[in-house]
């Protein structure tokens, strides 16, 4: 069975957020969810001004002030890949709810991902991964104390301990799931 017979949605575009702290697997589990489901990929970090990156390369926190044009740039690439009928899958932490409501703006009926794991792990998936602008405990403190968990209106959770094919099969199938019970 092919993966729109068995999750219909996906025969038209659609627009997902895989979200989590760093080092919750944002980039790889949503290459791989973008690859099965025949979307585009874009890794949110790519799209920071080159002072968020230094910033954040000092081991300083971005504050909402920070974020606010990197989200709406995120929110514009929703929308442009909506007028165009392409499916787009972003990897971004969107910490707060009111990160996840600028990126709705640009794509009002936003899928969320959310990758959730211990600190114990985020940590040392991030002291293992080589060279990448953001690093260190404080950081990923930072990001913890500033998550604003979505609840299960907005956001289906799966842990980061399940192997990628399962996560991306939950999630799709919760969401295939949901859909159903809304038509």
């Amino acid at each position: 069975m092919n993966i729109t017979s068995a999750h219909p949605f996906l025969s038209t575009p659609f627009s997902f957020l895989v979200m989590g702290v760093s080092g919750s697997g944002k980039s790889h589990i949503g290459r791989q969810l973008a690859a099965e489901t025949s979307a585009v990929f874009i890794d949110a970090d790519d799209y920071h001004s080159p002072e968020n990156v230094a910033k954040m390369s000092r081991g300083e926190p971005l504050t909402d002030m920070d974020r606010e044009s990197w989200l709406k740039t995120l929110s514009e690439l929703y929308r442009e890949h909506q007028a165009t009928g392409t499916s787009l899958v972003i990897g971004c932490s969107a910490l707060r709810r009111h990160y996840r409501d600028v990126l709705r703006q640009g794509a009002p009926e936003l899928h969320i991902l959310y990758l959730h794991g211990s600190r114990e792990v985020l940590l040392e998936r991030i002291n293992t991964r080589g060279s990448h602008f953001f690093a260190g405990e404080h950081m990923l403190n930072s990001q913890l104390d500033t998550l604003e968990l979505p609840g299960t209106d907005e956001a289906i959770m799966c842990s980061i301990e399940n192997t990628p094919k399962e996560i991306i099969d939950n999630f799709l199938d919760e969401l295939s799931r949901r859909i159903s019970e809304t038509q």
